[in-house]
C-alpha cells in the first residue's frame, strides 16, 4: 500500500498575524492586512499599499550575525521552519537527519537585496559590492540556510513556478515521502518582494488594485468591481511526516496530505487559458492521486486573486470539474485578507485550510459586495461559516500558466 502522509506542525508569518493561533483568529474574524506602504515613498506609484506584515521581529527567531546576510523573503521563510519544527515536536537528537529533506518555493527571491546592492554599485562602484549578494538573493538558499542550522542532510532544493511555487514545493515533498527517500520533509514558501522595484513593476502590467483610498476593501476575490490584486508578503512552512513515522513518534497529527496535482495551461504568459483548461487538469490529478471521487471535496481554497480574468476562470474550471455539485461546495480566497504572496502564496493557504478544518469554520472570502455574473459559486461572504470539513481541495495558478492542487483530507486513523 502507498505511504500515507501527514501535517505535523505547522507556522506562519503574514499580514494578519504571526504564528497559528493569531492567523487563525484573524482569518475567522476576515481581518485585512492591506494598508499604506510606509516604508518607501510611493507618491509616483499607481498603487499606494500592499498586505505588509507587521510586528515582525526577526532577532525572534534567528541569530543577529546570520540575519544580515539574509534577504526578506529567507527571513520569512527561516522564521515559519522554525515556528513549524517547534509546533510539531520533533525531538532532533534522535532523529536520523540524513532522512529530513527541505523543500521551499519562491517566485522571486531575494528582490530587496538586488535593489540595495544595485544601488551601491552605481554610487559607490563595483568593490563596494557585498560579497554575500549572490547567497543572499538566490531561491535556494532558503532550503539550505534550514539544513544547516538542524543539520538536515535529506532531499535539499527550492522550485520556483511563480503563484504555484509553494504547491509544487509541498506536493514535491509529498512524493519523496511517499517514495521512501525521506521520513520527514520540511516545505513550503516565501515571499519578501514588496520593495520598490517590486511594486513598479506589478504597476506597469496594471495587475494590482488601485484602491489607494480604502486599501482594506481592495482585495474582492469574486466581487464584480474588482480592480486587481493586493500584493503581499510573508511565508508558512509545514512539517510533513509519513504516517507510520508519526504515530511512532507520538505525534500530533493536524491533517493527511492526501493528494497533489500539477499542469500548465500552455497559453499565455500571464493570462489563464480562458476555458480553465489548465486549472481543471490540475484538480482533476490532485482528486485522483488522493484516490477519492469529487463527491468527497467538501471545501475548495481558491486562488482567487481578485482579478478579472483569474476568478472567472477558476470558477469555471471549478464548474467544469464539478459539475452541478460546484453550487454546493463553499469556496473562499484567503487573499483577500492577506494579499498575494506570490510564490509563498499556496503554502499559507494550505496552512490556512488546514488550520480552519480543525477549528470546524471555514474562513470567509471578504469585501464580496457585488455579485458577478460570471462568477456565481458559494464564495462564503465576509463572514465565517461554521462547518465541519472532511475532505478539501487548495488551488494555485501562477503567471507561465503554472497550476498546481492539493488535496487535505481530515486525518482519520
Amino acid at each position: 500500500m502507498r505511504k500515507r502522509i501527514v501535517v505535523t506542525g505547522i507556522g506562519v508569518v503574514t499580514s494578519i498575524g504571526i504564528g497559528n493561533v493569531e492567523f487563525t483568529r484573524a482569518l475567522k474574524a476576515g481581518e485585512s492586512g492591506a494598508c499604506t506602504i510606509e516604508s518607501f515613498d510611493t507618491s509616483l506609484y499607481s498603487t499606494k499599499f500592499a498586505a505588509v506584515v507587521k510586528d515582525f521581529n526577526p532577532e525572534q527567531f534567528i541569530d543577529k550575525k546570520k540575519l544580515k546576510k539574509m534577504a526578506r523573503f529567507t527571513q520569512f521563510g527561516f522564521a515559519s521552519a522554525k515556528m513549524a519544527i517547534e509546533d510539531s515536536g520533533i525531538d532532533l537528537s534522535t532523529e536520523d537527519l540524513s532522512k529530513i529533506g527541505v523543500i521551499t518555493g519562491t517566485g522571486i527571491g531575494g528582490l530587496d537585496i538586488i535593489e540595495k546592492e544595485e544601488q551601491t554599485l552605481l554610487t559607490q562602484g563595483p568593490k563596494r559590492v557585498s560579497p554575500f549578494l549572490i547567497p543572499m538573493i538566490i531561491t535556494n538558499i532558503l532550503p539550505g540556510e534550514i539544513a544547516i542550522n538542524y543539520g538536515f542532510t535529506g532531499p535539499n532544493y527550492a522550485v520556483t513556478s511563480a503563484c504555484a511555487s509553494s504547491n509544487n514545493a509541498i506536493g514535491d515533498a509529498l512524493r519523496l515521502l511517499r517514495s521512501g527517500d525521506a521520513d520527514i520533509m520540511i516545505s513550503g514558501g516565501a515571499e519578501g518582494a514588496i520593495v520598490p522595484l517590486g511594486l513598479a513593476g506589478f504597476c506597469s502590467i496594471r495587475a494590482l488594485s488601485r484602491r489607494n483610498d480604502e486599501p482594506q476593501k481592495a482585495s474582492r476575490p469574486f466581487d464584480k468591481e474588482r480592480d486587481g490584486f493586493v500584493m503581499g508578503e510573508g511565508g508558512g512552512i509545514v512539517v510533513l511526516e509519513t504516517l507510520e513515522h508519526a504515530l511512532n513518534r507520538g505525534a500530533k497529527i493536524y491533517a493527511e496530505f492526501a493528494g497533489y496535482g500539477a499542469s500548465d495551461d500552455a497559453y499565455h504568459i500571464t493570462a489563464p487559458e480562458p476555458g480553465g483548461r489548465g486549472a481543471i487538469l490540475a484538480m482533476e490529478k490532485a482528486i485522483s492521486d488522493a484516490g477519492i471521487s469529487k463527491d468527497e471535496i467538501d471545501y475548495i481554497n481558491a486562488h482567487g486573486t481578485s482579478t478579472a480574468l483569474n476568478d472567472k476562470t477558476e470558477t469555471l474550471a471549478i464548474k467544469k470539474v464539478f459539475g452541478k455539485r460546484s453550487y454546493k461546495i463553499p469556496v473562499s480566497s484567503t487573499k483577500s485578507m492577506i494579499g498575494h504572496l506570490l510564490g509563498g502564496a499556496s503554502i499559507v493557504e494550505f496552512a490556512a485550510t488546514i488550520l480552519t478544518m480543525q477549528e470546524g469554520f471555514i474562513h470567509p472570502t471578504i469585501n464580496y459586495e457585488t455579485p458577478d455574473p460570471e462568477c456565481d459559486l458559494d464564495y462564503v461572504p465576509n463572514t465565517a461559516r461554521i462547518q465541519h470539513i472532511n475532505c478539501a481541495l487548495s488551488n494555485s495558478l501562477g503567471f507561465g500558466g503554472h497550476n498546481a492542487s492539493v488535496v487535505i483530507k481530515r486525518y482519520v486513523k
